[in-house]
């Protein structure tokens, strides 16, 4: 699709998408939340997560969606599930929504039954993340990561893709936060993978047109702010 020169910031939603791009809910559960042997690099929401997908939901239930689409990761499809059942629609997952595949960061508790310690190890693991990536920008910053550049172009490919399959309609992604941060790099052409802080059940709204993308808002939480 050539670009569409007359409408730089696409600003008619006639022969553009409405992307709704919107980060997982809390998935970090304190210890009486946490299972021996679990998996956990496919965590549940918590109590808080599961609060937060219900805000989202009641937010956005009164917008139509073309579709819902979700990364495979549990955290996604259970932020997800309130808003699908409140539309009708059945969430489609996609696979190359799936968050950046890290290296080792961290190594987790070897005492799995200890859960106040494996809970404090989770969430230091996350802030070791944050800290390593986003000083950096880049997700090679972790070793053994998939590449950043990898990730980033496998996440545009798979968000161009579901946009322009829904020209002139909205439609909403739940993914993850590494996920936002590439795509919305793309959109504003920046260098850096990761370069902001995608707060749980944030909202990201990019317009997309063929390979035309216009960032509309970024990490809105205002449904958050409300309780």
């Amino acid at each position: 699709m050539p670009l569409l020169l007359d409408d730089p910031f696409l600003l008619r939603r006639s022969h553009a998408a409405e992307l709704f791009l919107v980060r997982h809910g809390d998935a970090l559960p304190p210890a009486d939340e946490l299972i021996p042997g679990g998996l956990y690099d496919d965590l549940p929401l918590s109590r808080k997560g599961q609060e937060q997908a219900l805000a989202l939901a009641e937010r956005l239930a009164g917008l139509e969606f073309a579709a819902i689409y979700s990364s495979p990761l549990r955290r996604c499809r259970e932020t997800a599930a309130p808003l699908a059942e409140r539309l009708g629609l059945t969430p489609i997952v996609v696979p190359d929504l799936q968050e950046i595949r890290l290296g080792m960061v961290r190594p987790l508790p070897a005492e799995e039954d200890n859960l106040e310690l494996l809970a404090r190890t989770l969430q230091e693991r996350q802030m070791d993340i944050i800290r390593l990536a986003g000083a950096a920008g880049s997700w090679d910053a972790i070793e053994g990561s998939e590449p950043s550049k990898v990730f980033r172009a496998r996440v545009v490919q798979a968000l161009d893709a579901i946009a322009n399959a829904h020209l002139g309609r909205r439609v909403i992604a739940f993914a993850h936060g590494g996920v936002i941060n590439a795509y919305v790099a793309e959109v504003l052409g920046l260098e850096r993978d990761f370069f902001f802080p995608a707060a749980n059940t944030s909202i990201t709204v990019v317009r997309v047109a063929g390979t035309q993308r216009v960032l509309f808002a970024l990490n809105d939480i205002c449904h958050l702010q409300r309780r």
